[in-house]
């Protein structure tokens, strides 16, 4: 008996002791960079790029594209985009389906009502007195890279992110992450949840008293460079731009008189002048906190923005996004610059990369271009199929919930009828709306349960659909179409091309023109700075990346 205790006890220490060894030796290797800089940018279309390029800075957007592996090919596969959804799957390396994050907000059946992907009221806001940080990333269902990087290095890695917007902060963070901070539109504050932080920093504290989003929402947003010289976009007074309000397209814009309308700070997230705050608030996150001084790798993500919700009053061929971009250009410059004076060059991986994509504006589209598109009218729709299923099934209130792309149907009631079941009302829904003139395809979710791996139009909604999460049918609508509401209005894009540029210690400058999906970039930055790759991870290593 006690030989075999001792032979149990040896065997265990050898397993152990090996994987402690190998924990170590993986995060101790010499060419393992010493910290990890991600810049994500939210509504940014990889052609942003080559189209301002001739006015951007030596040292932002042009050292990237020059110095580093670039991937222009890069796909974002889902149903519906939105920055949630795809910060989710850019860390995770898997799509909602698995993660779980099908958007920025869904509709929960036993609450009754649609709540935000990040909403967790057990936990409470850290850094102002608002319920914006009663948040968490518990929705998240799977492990981010960042997770498996602290789980690794057995908590020593510091991981950090820094978003205008909480679900980008939250989902870049992940599970294990020492902080994620975002901007609380309420208090004007960058802000955090005690699920992260039990004890506020004191260096966010002092950030903090300098108010920034009050300082600047009091100065004008003018140009950087002289209108004239903006000839890569539109006129600024541009007849089918809507503008702030549907009314203010013209500079300078007065951002103030904007916050005084709104009553909030949100007309500030979609300035310049917050991609500034972000990026200030990066720089003295790593002045601050412990990162960079030993041999594990630690890892900081700065999410910007792109006009934010004004992003489609504006859209990509305004001079305010080109202007937006010129700013931006600066601030990523200087972020790079100071990352690589603090811990050395040969010491930090940077990547490039973007949740979300963006969308022309369809009186652009239309007017300009002579486009087959148009707004395709959730209400109408809606309301001409509870007519339909009323007159067919009987008087009830059948459709419990909709939103852009998805229905929810009340199970109680159908499950109290005898007129139909649930998989045949999904089925009669689906068909419904794929008559639609705008609709490109339909499903109905017992089909999507039963698993596909369909390429083509089928993907991203197969990619998307989370049995417990989204709706009984989901759909996708035509090439430039956008979902239109009487009084609603949203950030929409049916644009999945991102760009994934990394660059830095170990990288060697090419262009990738292979085929590749958001959910490449966890497992190539694993294999990158020596973590497993996620068991579940449904990404491909970049391997053009890796060659030397």
């Amino acid at each position: 008996m006690k030989l075999s205790v001792v032979v149990i006890i040896v065997f265990l220490l050898f397993i152990f002791g090996g994987y402690s060894h190998a924990q170590n030796n993986l995060q101790s290797k010499n060419n393992n960079p010493k910290v990890v800089v991600g810049i994500v940018v939210e509504n940014m279309r990889s052609d942003y790029i080559q189209r301002f390029w001739d006015k951007f800075q030596p040292n932002g957007f042009k050292k990237i594209y020059s110095q580093g592996a670039v991937c222009q090919n890069v796909k974002l596969t889902l149903h519906e985009q939105n920055y949630a959804s795809g910060t989710a799957t850019l860390f995770t390396g898997v799509h909602p389906s698995i993660h779980g994050i099908v958007s920025n907000q869904w509709y929960d059946r036993l609450k009754k009502k649609e709540i935000d992907s990040t909403e967790d009221d057990y936990y409470f806001t850290v850094g102002a007195d608002t319920d914006a940080g009663n948040a968490s990333p518990a929705n998240l269902l799977s492990t981010t890279l960042t997770d498996n990087l602290k789980i690794l290095s057995g908590g020593k890695a510091k991981v950090f992110s820094a978003a205008l917007n909480r679900e980008s902060a939250i989902f870049a963070a992940g599970h294990a992450a020492d902080g994620a901070y975002w901007f609380d539109t309420e208090s004007g504050r960058m802000i955090s949840s005690s699920f992260y932080v039990s004890t506020f920093p004191d260096w966010v504290r002092v950030f903090n008293s300098e108010n920034y989003a009050d300082i600047y929402s009091h100065r004008t947003w003018t140009t950087l460079l002289p209108e004239t010289s903006y000839t890569e976009c539109l006129r600024d007074d541009y007849l089918l731009e809507r503008g702030y309000f549907g009314e203010f397209n013209t500079f300078p814009h007065a951002i103030n008189k904007y916050i005084k309308r709104t009553g909030d700070f949100r007309p500030f997230k979609t300035t310049p002048s917050a991609n500034m705050m972000i990026k200030d608030f990066t720089l003295r996150l790593l002045e601050n906190e412990d990162i960079g001084k030993d041999d594990v790798t630690d890892f900081v993500t700065a999410v910007f923005s792109s006009m934010d919700y004004e992003n489609n009053s504006f859209g990509p061929a305004s001079l305010e996004m080109m202007d937006t971009y010129l700013y931006l250009d600066q601030y990523i410059g200087e972020l790079i610059d100071e990352a690589e004076k603090k811990f050395g060059k040969d010491n930090v991986l940077f990547f490039l990369t973007a949740n979300t994509s963006a969308s022309y504006p369809i009186e652009y589209l239309k007017e300009e271009f002579h486009l087959t598109v148009d707004y395709f009218n959730v209400e109408s729709a809606i309301a001409l199929l509870t007519s339909y299923l009323n007159i067919t099934y009987g008087e009830q209130n059948w459709i419990e919930h909709y939103s852009d792309l998805q229905l929810y149907l009340d199970h109680d009631i159908i499950n109290k009828s005898n007129q139909v079941s649930l998989n045949e009302l999904r089925e009669v829904c689906s068909n419904f709306i794929n008559q639609f003139t705008g609709v490109q395809v339909s499903m109905p979710a017992f089909q999507l349960e039963q698993g596909s791996s369909a390429n083509g139009l089928f993907e991203p909604l197969y990619n998307t659909y989370h049995k417990n999460r989204s709706g009984d049918f989901v759909y996708t609508l035509k090439e430039g179409w956008q979902p239109g509401y009487k009084f609603k209005r949203v950030n929409y894009t049916d644009q999945s091309r991102i760009p994934i540029i990394l660059w830095g210690v170990g990288i060697k400058p090419q262009q990738i023109n292979s085929t590749y999906n958001a959910a490449d970039l966890v497992p190539t930055l694993a294999q990158l700075i020596n973590v497993p790759i996620p068991d579940k991870c449904q990404g491909k290593i970049i391997s053009e990346i890796l060659k030397k």
